[in-house]
């Protein structure tokens, strides 16, 4: 029964291109992600009291460097040791005020277990990973090919700045 409902979820909860999503952001609008098509994408799952936290300062730095080429989508996700406890209030706020965040973050989510948002259950369909702790990245084509970096990879590495 178990295998039966995960198909069933696969066929009908996970769309079948990532501009099939529509996420609401950290203000509550729902973002729809077909106005993403033909862009490439970096979509980071994020926290805000971990040691990769100063990856916003890098994130941003990237949204402001590539911005042309790159179109970057954090996700703040409290599944890595309860760092991301906050509301989606707070989480906006801290963005802000800690380092100017200006790129597009979600509301938060779960990136993985029972209740895994059906983006990161679709970004691991086409990669094979998950998560393992925060700041893991996931650079998204416009061919459709899907990239994942561990959470130690920068985001000004040239493994992600060269892809584009």
């Amino acid at each position: 029964m178990k295998l039966i409902v995960s198909f069933f979820f696969l066929i009908f909860m996970i769309p079948a291109s990532i501009y099939d999503f529509k996420i609401a952001s950290l203000d509550g609008k729902s973002v729809d992600f077909s106005a993403y098509k033909g862009k490439t994408l970096l979509i980071v799952n994020t926290a805000s009291k971990c040691g990769y936290t100063p990856q916003y300062d890098e994130l941003q730095k990237l949204h402001e460097q590539f911005g042309s080429k790159i179109t970057i989508l954090g996700f703040p996700a409290n599944n890595f040791g309860g760092q991301e406890p906050g509301t989606n209030l707070q989480i906006a706020e801290f963005c802000q005020k800690n380092y100017g965040v200006s790129f597009q973050m979600f509301e938060k989510i779960s990136v993985k277990g029972a209740d895994q948002h059906p983006l990161y259950a679709w970004l691991k369909e086409k990669t094979g990973q998950e998560p393992s702790w925060n700041f893991c990245k996931y650079l998204v084509k416009p061919d459709g090919t899907v990239t994942f970096f561990k959470s130690s990879v920068s985001p000004l590495d040239s493994q992600i700045t060269g892809a584009l």
